[in-house]
């Protein structure tokens, strides 16, 4: 029996080359935007694709678990406007909705002018300064989800001549563990949080920002040992206390 995967290794090899060169100009895909339900949207179910060819099950597994990861943070940054309605209003945007369409376009890949086109950890301690004056949940969820894009090399699409930085994906999995202390412990000059998330409503704890952070750094730790045993590197493993730990590099 024959069929689309019985290639020749000349053949193959060819496909494999052709692949990498489209890969490397090709744009990022990012997760489509979920109706305003505070829910993620579900996963886009596509046909087989020649590509698919020059994937292994490893270069499967992490652009199952990048898009995952990004999805949760899409889905925090909604979550995040719903409780601070008033941060979107201090951007250009016409609402939060415009607002998360414009972060999650993959044009931009997470460089904002007004952010200064900074991305990851600078673009979250941006959104937590004090004296800051923009849009901080924009500029958290762009720090956020940045921060896993970067993980991933800037890819959101894998073939067999991608390899992974196990080292950078367990770093951002700290990093997120980071994020989500610093936001929930921000405090302006007068005490208040700078941005809710959150809340404790009489005896019941809504947690469900903690959980989504709990799934973000779920997926990174799983792919980062994912990584680490395909290349045979040893992850260089940091242990901080959260109230004094610094985001570690990417």
């Amino acid at each position: 029996m024959t069929g689309p995967r019985r290639l020749d290794l000349p053949a193959r090899f060819a496909l494999v080359l052709c692949t990498f060169f489209f890969g490397c100009a090709a744009t990022p895909t990012f997760p489509p935007a979920a109706p305003s339900t505070g829910k993620r949207a579900l996963p886009v179910e596509r046909d087989f694709q020649a590509s698919d060819l020059a994937k292994s099950d490893i270069d499967t597994a992490a652009e199952a678990h990048s898009q995952e990861c990004l999805a949760s943070a899409r889905l925090l940054m909604e979550k995040l406007y719903r409780r601070n309605p008033r941060e979107w209003r201090k951007g250009h945007d016409s609402s939060s909705n415009a607002a998360l369409a414009r972060a999650f376009d993959p044009r931009a890949e997470f460089r904002f002018a007004e952010l200064g086109n900074v991305r990851g950890s600078d673009a979250i301690l941006l959104a937590l300064k004090p004296e800051y004056g923009g849009d901080r949940v924009f500029a958290f969820g762009v720090g956020l989800a940045s921060m896993v894009f970067l993980s991933y090399n800037g890819k959101t699409e894998f073939y067999l001549t991608d390899a992974l930085d196990a080292q950078k994906l367990y770093n951002s999995a700290r990093n997120i563990e980071i994020a989500a202390w610093k936001l929930a412990n921000a405090r302006g000059a007068h005490g208040e949080p700078l941005l809710l998330s959150n809340e404790t409503v009489g005896d019941v704890q809504n947690l469900s920002f903690e959980r989504e952070f709990g799934k973000m750094i779920a997926y990174q730790d799983v792919m980062a040992r994912i990584a680490a045993q395909r290349t045979n590197r040893m992850i260089r493993r940091v242990v901080q206390t959260l109230a004094t730990a610094v985001f570690l590099p990417i």
